[in-house]
Protein backbone atom coordinates (compact mmCIF):
# COMPACT_ATOMS: atom_id res chain seq x y z
CA UNK A 1 0.00 0.00 0.00
CA UNK A 2 1.23 3.57 -1.00
CA UNK A 3 2.49 5.93 2.29
CA UNK A 4 0.23 8.57 1.34
CA UNK A 5 -3.18 5.99 0.69
CA UNK A 6 -1.90 4.57 3.98
CA UNK A 7 -1.78 7.48 5.90
CA UNK A 8 -4.68 9.00 4.55
CA UNK A 9 -6.66 5.74 5.64
CA UNK A 10 -5.51 5.49 9.09
CA UNK A 11 -6.66 9.44 9.54
CA UNK A 12 -10.31 8.12 8.35
CA UNK A 13 -9.97 5.34 10.96
CA UNK A 14 -8.63 7.76 13.61
CA UNK A 15 -11.33 9.65 12.69
CA UNK A 16 -14.13 6.75 12.55
CA UNK A 17 -12.81 6.11 15.62
CA UNK A 18 -13.30 9.94 17.55
CA UNK A 19 -16.53 10.48 15.78
CA UNK A 20 -17.48 6.91 16.85
CA UNK A 21 -17.45 7.53 20.72
CA UNK A 22 -20.34 10.05 19.54
CA UNK A 23 -21.88 8.73 16.91
CA UNK A 24 -22.89 5.10 16.76
CA UNK A 25 -24.06 2.91 13.47
CA UNK A 26 -26.93 1.52 15.88
CA UNK A 27 -28.08 4.80 17.34
CA UNK A 28 -31.42 4.67 16.68
CA UNK A 29 -31.84 0.68 17.19
CA UNK A 30 -34.31 1.38 20.51
CA UNK A 31 -35.63 4.79 19.77
CA UNK A 32 -36.67 4.38 15.82
CA UNK A 33 -35.81 0.68 14.64
CA UNK A 34 -37.91 0.70 11.40
CA UNK A 35 -35.46 4.09 10.51
CA UNK A 36 -33.59 2.35 7.78
CA UNK A 37 -36.92 0.78 6.10
CA UNK A 38 -38.70 3.78 6.65
CA UNK A 39 -35.93 5.55 4.89
CA UNK A 40 -35.64 3.21 1.89
CA UNK A 41 -39.19 3.02 1.25
CA UNK A 42 -38.88 7.12 0.34
CA UNK A 43 -36.07 7.09 -1.42
CA UNK A 44 -37.17 4.53 -4.22
CA UNK A 45 -40.27 5.91 -4.46
CA UNK A 46 -38.79 10.13 -4.51
CA UNK A 47 -36.16 8.51 -7.18
CA UNK A 48 -37.94 6.77 -9.24
CA UNK A 49 -40.76 9.71 -9.48
CA UNK A 50 -38.42 12.22 -9.91
CA UNK A 51 -34.56 10.98 -11.26
CA UNK A 52 -32.37 13.82 -10.81
CA UNK A 53 -33.37 13.63 -6.95
CA UNK A 54 -29.53 11.20 -5.99
CA UNK A 55 -27.83 14.18 -7.69
CA UNK A 56 -30.01 16.86 -6.22
CA UNK A 57 -29.44 15.62 -2.48
CA UNK A 58 -25.68 14.72 -2.99
CA UNK A 59 -24.88 18.41 -3.66
CA UNK A 60 -27.52 19.72 -0.81
CA UNK A 61 -25.27 17.42 1.31
CA UNK A 62 -21.66 19.17 0.43
CA UNK A 63 -23.38 22.33 0.84
CA UNK A 64 -24.46 21.34 4.24
CA UNK A 65 -21.39 19.95 5.69
CA UNK A 66 -18.80 22.01 3.96
CA UNK A 67 -20.65 24.76 5.95
CA UNK A 68 -20.77 24.83 9.63
CA UNK A 69 -20.53 20.74 9.40
CA UNK A 70 -23.24 18.58 8.79
CA UNK A 71 -25.66 19.75 10.90
CA UNK A 72 -28.55 20.35 8.23
CA UNK A 73 -27.91 24.32 8.89
CA UNK A 74 -28.35 24.63 4.65
CA UNK A 75 -32.15 23.18 4.87
CA UNK A 76 -33.43 26.07 7.73
CA UNK A 77 -35.28 29.02 5.74
CA UNK A 78 -34.78 32.74 6.09
CA UNK A 79 -36.63 34.91 8.57
CA UNK A 80 -37.13 38.79 8.88
CA UNK A 81 -34.14 38.62 11.16
CA UNK A 82 -31.86 36.55 8.93
CA UNK A 83 -31.03 35.63 6.19
CA UNK A 84 -30.00 31.97 5.83
CA UNK A 85 -27.54 29.73 4.01
CA UNK A 86 -30.27 28.76 1.39
CA UNK A 87 -30.68 31.94 0.28
CA UNK A 88 -26.91 32.42 -0.23
CA UNK A 89 -26.30 33.69 -4.03
CA UNK A 90 -24.37 30.16 -3.94
CA UNK A 91 -27.21 28.08 -3.12
CA UNK A 92 -30.52 29.97 -4.71
CA UNK A 93 -29.37 27.06 -7.61
CA UNK A 94 -29.46 24.12 -5.44
CA UNK A 95 -32.41 22.07 -6.97
CA UNK A 96 -35.40 21.69 -5.09
CA UNK A 97 -35.89 17.68 -5.06
CA UNK A 98 -32.66 17.70 -2.79
CA UNK A 99 -34.77 19.89 -0.01
CA UNK A 100 -37.94 17.52 -0.75
CA UNK A 101 -36.95 14.15 -0.01
CA UNK A 102 -35.42 15.16 3.05
CA UNK A 103 -38.66 16.85 4.31
CA UNK A 104 -40.89 13.81 2.46
CA UNK A 105 -38.36 11.74 4.77
CA UNK A 106 -38.72 13.97 7.74
CA UNK A 107 -42.44 13.41 7.90
CA UNK A 108 -42.49 10.03 7.37
CA UNK A 109 -40.04 9.06 10.28
CA UNK A 110 -41.98 11.82 12.74
CA UNK A 111 -44.92 9.40 12.09
CA UNK A 112 -43.11 6.35 13.43
CA UNK A 113 -40.84 8.01 15.89
CA UNK A 114 -41.84 11.91 16.40
CA UNK A 115 -38.74 14.23 17.71
CA UNK A 116 -36.39 11.40 17.53
CA UNK A 117 -34.33 11.47 14.28
CA UNK A 118 -32.34 14.55 13.54
CA UNK A 119 -32.24 16.33 9.97
CA UNK A 120 -28.89 16.46 9.41
CA UNK A 121 -28.71 12.14 10.19
CA UNK A 122 -31.64 12.24 7.40
CA UNK A 123 -29.73 14.49 5.13
CA UNK A 124 -26.51 12.23 5.06
CA UNK A 125 -28.81 9.08 5.10
CA UNK A 126 -30.83 9.53 2.33
CA UNK A 127 -27.49 10.74 0.15
CA UNK A 128 -25.75 7.67 0.61
CA UNK A 129 -28.97 5.66 -0.31
CA UNK A 130 -29.67 7.48 -3.24
CA UNK A 131 -25.72 7.45 -4.27
CA UNK A 132 -26.17 3.34 -4.05
CA UNK A 133 -29.76 3.47 -5.61
CA UNK A 134 -28.31 5.04 -9.13
CA UNK A 135 -25.05 2.77 -8.98
CA UNK A 136 -22.60 4.53 -6.73
CA UNK A 137 -20.46 2.57 -3.87
CA UNK A 138 -22.18 1.84 -0.09
CA UNK A 139 -20.14 3.43 2.39
CA UNK A 140 -20.82 3.67 6.38
CA UNK A 141 -23.09 6.41 7.89
CA UNK A 142 -22.92 6.93 11.82
CA UNK A 143 -25.92 8.47 13.66
CA UNK A 144 -26.37 10.60 16.73
CA UNK A 145 -25.95 14.21 14.48
CA UNK A 146 -27.82 17.04 16.21
CA UNK A 147 -29.37 19.69 14.07
CA UNK A 148 -27.29 23.36 14.31
CA UNK A 149 -28.92 26.12 15.94
CA UNK A 150 -27.27 28.90 13.02
CA UNK A 151 -27.48 29.35 9.60
CA UNK A 152 -25.98 32.53 8.11
CA UNK A 153 -26.01 33.26 4.27
CA UNK A 154 -22.35 34.72 4.73
CA UNK A 155 -20.90 31.83 6.09
CA UNK A 156 -22.06 29.88 2.54
CA UNK A 157 -20.80 32.85 0.48
CA UNK A 158 -17.47 32.20 2.18
CA UNK A 159 -16.77 28.91 2.61
CA UNK A 160 -18.41 27.22 -1.02
CA UNK A 161 -16.12 26.54 -3.52
CA UNK A 162 -17.68 27.97 -6.92
CA UNK A 163 -17.33 26.56 -10.33
CA UNK A 164 -14.80 29.57 -11.02
CA UNK A 165 -12.99 29.20 -8.51
CA UNK A 166 -9.15 28.57 -9.04
CA UNK A 167 -7.92 25.36 -8.17
CA UNK A 168 -5.28 26.50 -6.13
CA UNK A 169 -7.89 28.53 -3.75
CA UNK A 170 -9.89 24.98 -3.45
CA UNK A 171 -7.06 23.26 -3.10
CA UNK A 172 -6.78 25.35 0.20
CA UNK A 173 -9.98 25.32 1.33
CA UNK A 174 -10.28 21.49 1.49
CA UNK A 175 -7.15 21.62 3.28
CA UNK A 176 -8.20 23.95 5.83
CA UNK A 177 -10.78 21.60 6.49
CA UNK A 178 -8.50 18.49 6.57
CA UNK A 179 -9.22 17.01 3.15
CA UNK A 180 -5.98 16.15 0.32
CA UNK A 181 -5.88 16.55 -2.76
CA UNK A 182 -6.63 13.42 -3.80
CA UNK A 183 -10.02 13.97 -1.27
CA UNK A 184 -11.08 16.80 -3.61
CA UNK A 185 -10.41 14.88 -6.80
CA UNK A 186 -12.80 11.84 -5.27
CA UNK A 187 -15.43 14.43 -4.01
CA UNK A 188 -15.90 15.82 -7.01
CA UNK A 189 -16.63 12.97 -8.90
CA UNK A 190 -19.79 13.61 -7.92
CA UNK A 191 -20.35 15.35 -11.04
CA UNK A 192 -21.38 12.02 -12.53
CA UNK A 193 -24.78 12.46 -11.31
CA UNK A 194 -26.93 16.04 -11.48
CA UNK A 195 -27.03 19.11 -13.30
CA UNK A 196 -25.46 22.31 -13.62
CA UNK A 197 -27.39 25.95 -14.71
CA UNK A 198 -26.48 27.37 -17.83
CA UNK A 199 -25.32 30.64 -16.17
CA UNK A 200 -22.65 28.53 -13.82
CA UNK A 201 -20.57 28.05 -17.22
CA UNK A 202 -22.08 30.41 -19.63
CA UNK A 203 -18.38 32.50 -19.90
CA UNK A 204 -16.99 29.36 -21.07
CA UNK A 205 -19.24 29.61 -23.88
CA UNK A 206 -20.08 32.66 -25.12
CA UNK A 207 -17.50 35.75 -25.93
CA UNK A 208 -14.91 33.52 -24.14
CA UNK A 209 -12.12 36.48 -25.25
CA UNK A 210 -9.60 37.13 -27.31
CA UNK A 211 -11.34 36.27 -30.63
CA UNK A 212 -12.37 32.91 -29.36
CA UNK A 213 -15.83 32.05 -28.94
CA UNK A 214 -15.22 29.26 -26.54
CA UNK A 215 -12.97 27.77 -23.91
CA UNK A 216 -10.40 26.72 -26.01
CA UNK A 217 -10.00 23.62 -23.16
CA UNK A 218 -13.72 22.77 -24.37
CA UNK A 219 -14.56 19.75 -27.08
CA UNK A 220 -15.43 22.28 -30.22
CA UNK A 221 -18.64 20.05 -30.41
CA UNK A 222 -19.41 19.86 -26.85
CA UNK A 223 -19.26 23.57 -26.79
CA UNK A 224 -21.59 23.98 -29.89
CA UNK A 225 -24.26 22.05 -28.03
CA UNK A 226 -23.88 24.05 -24.76
CA UNK A 227 -24.40 26.75 -26.42
CA UNK A 228 -27.51 25.51 -28.34
CA UNK A 229 -28.90 24.05 -25.36
CA UNK A 230 -28.39 27.26 -22.92
CA UNK A 231 -29.03 29.66 -26.18
CA UNK A 232 -32.07 31.65 -23.80
CA UNK A 233 -30.53 30.95 -20.64
CA UNK A 234 -30.45 35.12 -19.95
CA UNK A 235 -34.44 34.74 -20.60
CA UNK A 236 -34.67 31.56 -18.30
CA UNK A 237 -31.87 31.33 -15.24
CA UNK A 238 -33.26 28.02 -14.75
CA UNK A 239 -31.93 26.23 -17.70
CA UNK A 240 -29.64 23.57 -17.08
CA UNK A 241 -27.38 20.73 -18.56
CA UNK A 242 -26.43 17.40 -16.86
CA UNK A 243 -23.17 17.48 -15.66
CA UNK A 244 -21.91 14.13 -17.33
CA UNK A 245 -23.10 14.00 -20.64
CA UNK A 246 -22.53 10.46 -21.28
CA UNK A 247 -24.61 8.85 -18.53
CA UNK A 248 -26.32 11.22 -16.66
CA UNK A 249 -28.36 9.09 -14.57
CA UNK A 250 -25.68 6.63 -13.51
CA UNK A 251 -23.13 6.86 -10.77
CA UNK A 252 -19.83 5.75 -12.54
CA UNK A 253 -16.48 6.76 -13.53
CA UNK A 254 -16.98 9.03 -16.64
CA UNK A 255 -17.08 12.29 -15.06
CA UNK A 256 -13.47 11.47 -14.95
CA UNK A 257 -13.42 9.89 -18.64
CA UNK A 258 -15.15 12.77 -20.04
CA UNK A 259 -12.13 15.36 -18.70
CA UNK A 260 -9.21 14.15 -21.20
CA UNK A 261 -12.06 14.73 -24.06
CA UNK A 262 -12.85 18.29 -23.54
CA UNK A 263 -16.34 17.13 -21.65
CA UNK A 264 -15.77 18.74 -18.46
CA UNK A 265 -18.68 20.88 -18.41
CA UNK A 266 -17.91 23.54 -15.68
CA UNK A 267 -14.24 25.24 -15.12
CA UNK A 268 -13.47 23.95 -11.97
CA UNK A 269 -14.02 20.57 -13.67
CA UNK A 270 -11.63 21.19 -16.00
CA UNK A 271 -8.84 21.76 -14.67
CA UNK A 272 -8.40 18.51 -12.60
CA UNK A 273 -7.13 17.43 -15.77
CA UNK A 274 -5.09 20.25 -16.94
CA UNK A 275 -3.30 20.62 -13.20
CA UNK A 276 -0.43 18.20 -12.04
CA UNK A 277 -1.35 18.62 -8.39
CA UNK A 278 -5.21 16.91 -9.40
CA UNK A 279 -4.72 14.83 -12.73
CA UNK A 280 -3.06 11.77 -11.58
CA UNK A 281 -5.85 11.25 -9.55
CA UNK A 282 -8.31 12.37 -12.63
CA UNK A 283 -6.10 9.32 -14.51
CA UNK A 284 -6.35 6.61 -11.85
CA UNK A 285 -10.55 6.87 -11.33
CA UNK A 286 -10.78 7.14 -15.59
CA UNK A 287 -8.77 4.34 -15.53
CA UNK A 288 -10.00 2.44 -12.70
CA UNK A 289 -13.59 2.53 -11.65
CA UNK A 290 -13.22 0.69 -8.40
CA UNK A 291 -10.48 2.73 -6.74
CA UNK A 292 -13.05 5.99 -7.55
CA UNK A 293 -15.40 3.88 -5.62
CA UNK A 294 -13.17 2.98 -2.73
CA UNK A 295 -11.82 6.72 -2.79
CA UNK A 296 -15.22 8.50 -3.28
CA UNK A 297 -16.69 6.27 -0.14
CA UNK A 298 -13.91 7.06 2.18
CA UNK A 299 -14.04 10.92 1.36
CA UNK A 300 -17.83 10.98 1.94
CA UNK A 301 -17.80 9.07 5.05
CA UNK A 302 -15.21 11.53 6.72
CA UNK A 303 -17.12 14.45 4.90
CA UNK A 304 -20.04 13.42 7.06
CA UNK A 305 -18.05 13.50 10.35
CA UNK A 306 -16.70 16.97 10.10
CA UNK A 307 -17.77 19.94 11.90
CA UNK A 308 -21.00 17.43 13.49
CA UNK A 309 -23.00 18.46 16.49
CA UNK A 310 -23.88 16.45 19.68
CA UNK A 311 -25.26 17.04 23.21
CA UNK A 312 -26.59 20.70 23.69
CA UNK A 313 -24.24 22.31 20.78
CA UNK A 314 -27.65 21.66 18.80
CA UNK A 315 -31.42 19.87 18.91
CA UNK A 316 -33.12 17.83 17.09
CA UNK A 317 -36.06 20.13 14.92
CA UNK A 318 -39.53 19.05 14.64
CA UNK A 319 -39.09 20.91 11.12
CA UNK A 320 -36.25 20.70 9.40
CA UNK A 321 -36.51 24.42 7.71
CA UNK A 322 -36.78 26.11 10.83
CA UNK A 323 -35.08 26.39 14.70
CA UNK A 324 -37.10 24.50 17.32
CA UNK A 325 -37.01 28.03 19.33
CA UNK A 326 -39.03 29.81 16.31
CA UNK A 327 -41.78 26.84 15.61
Amino acid sequence: MAPRRAASLCLLLLLCVLADARLSLDYYKDSCPNLQQIVQDTVVNKQIANPTTAGAALRLFFHDCFVEGCDASVLVSSNPRNKAERDADINLSLPGDGFDIVIRTKAALELACPGVVSCADILVLVTRNLVKMVGGPYYNVYFGRKDGLISHAENAERELPKATTPLSEMISMFTQKGFTVQELVALSGAHTIGFSHCKEFAPRIYNYGRGMSHDPSLNPRFADALRNACASYKADPTMSVFNDVISPGKFDNSYYQNLPRGLGLLSSDSILYRDARTRPYVELYAANQTAFFEAFGHAMEKLSFFGIKTGRKGEVRSRCDTFNSLS
